[in-house]
């Protein structure tokens, strides 16, 4: 029988998120199985951020808020803040604009402590002004659940919003890339999964409503990109060190990246730009060739270089 308050750390990134971070604390509140904190990093918020958060202090049901103030240095550097004072055995990631349904993390910690786990995530509704859809990432997972890292590696699946995690495995892999503008928590994942091999599941509850972005797929496509290129470099690497093949996926990895630029370009009717996605494909296949016989996998310790210029701000429940 699961206790009221589980060891657990919640992680929360917050960037100008005051008009959702309430809602978001608030599902962590009302959780059938309660972590024993909550670890909010203001990641150098202009608007009142910082006062919603103190807002909530004596209305988390008990659990202990922590709120950190750094300037801004993006979600993974907040991230990896709250990673490295967390005292919790698990890690539970919930993004500021997002919400847990309340059995999140009594079915969370069911099935990763019966599996002997070492990473968990499960199904969600994505909401939109649309409404709500059921995103199925247990499908994708069901393709091949013995080696979850070579799935993921070939096209993410997991919202950091359903993960929970061995703090130990997430210190081991050394936390998030802070110099990938987007994908880090995707990186990440690989680098737990390379490890974890078999010990990941990701169940069928849809356990959290997703706040899907205004634009979508078609923003930042140049920055996903660049993003995406740096991650296989370094994990070809990775995966030359598994069981199975390498060659195939990594290029079967890289024209997911160019076929997924190439839509989002044409959804924004950039026609030029998609071409140039095209044309770039043969020269990137090339460079990959030859990086491949030396690519290492080797990844920083990114929780050992954290910054120094991080305040903890008192909290005084109500």
């Amino acid at each position: 029988m699961l206790d009221e308050f589980a060891d657990v750390s919640v992680v929360m990134p917050a960037y100008n998120a005051a008009a959702t971070v309430e809602r978001a604390l608030a599902s962590i509140a009302a959780q059938s199985v309660k972590p024993k904190e909550v670890i909010v990093v203001d990641d150098g918020s202009a608007d009142d951020t910082v006062a919603r958060v103190a807002a909530m202090a004596g209305r988390m049901n008990g659990v202990s808020l922590r709120l950190f103030r750094q300037r801004n240095l993006g979600a993974g550097a907040a991230r990896n803040r709250a990673v490295a004072v967390a005292t919790g055995h698990w890690l539970a990631f919930l993004d500021s604009d997002d919400e847990w349904l309340p059995a999140k993390l009594e079915r969370s910690l069911a099935v990763s402590e019966a599996g002997d786990l070492i990473m968990s995530s499960h199904n969600l509704f994505n909401v939109s002004p649309a409404g709500e859809t059921l995103n199925d990432s247990r499908a994708r997972w069901l393709r091949n659940p013995d080696d979850p890292y070579r799935t993921l590696f070939l096209r993410g699946f997991i919202s950091s919003s359903t993960v929970l995690v061995r703090r130990d495995a997430v210190v081991a892999a050394g936390g998030f890339d802070v110099t990938l503008r987007s994908a880090q928590d995707y990186e990440l994942w690989l680098a737990v999964l390379a490890k974890a091999g078999k010990r990941f599941e990701t169940f069928a509850d849809p356990l959290l409503r997703y706040t899907l972005a205004p634009d979508g797929i078609t923003s930042r496509i140049d920055r996903k990109v660049a993003c995406s290129l740096a991650i296989l470099r370094r994990h070809m690497g990775v995966l030359k060190q598994l069981p199975g093949p390498v060659l195939a996926p990594v290029l079967l990895r890289l024209l997911i990246i160019h076929y997924e630029a190439v839509q989002g370009y044409r959804a924004r009717g950039e026609t030029l730009a998609a071409l140039g996605q095209v044309l770039r494909l043969p020269l990137r296949a090339a460079e990959m060739l030859l990086r491949l016989p030396v690519a290492t996998g080797e990844r920083p310790d990114f929780l050992a270089q954290l910054e120094p210029q991080a305040e903890e701000v008192p909290l005084c429940a109500a």
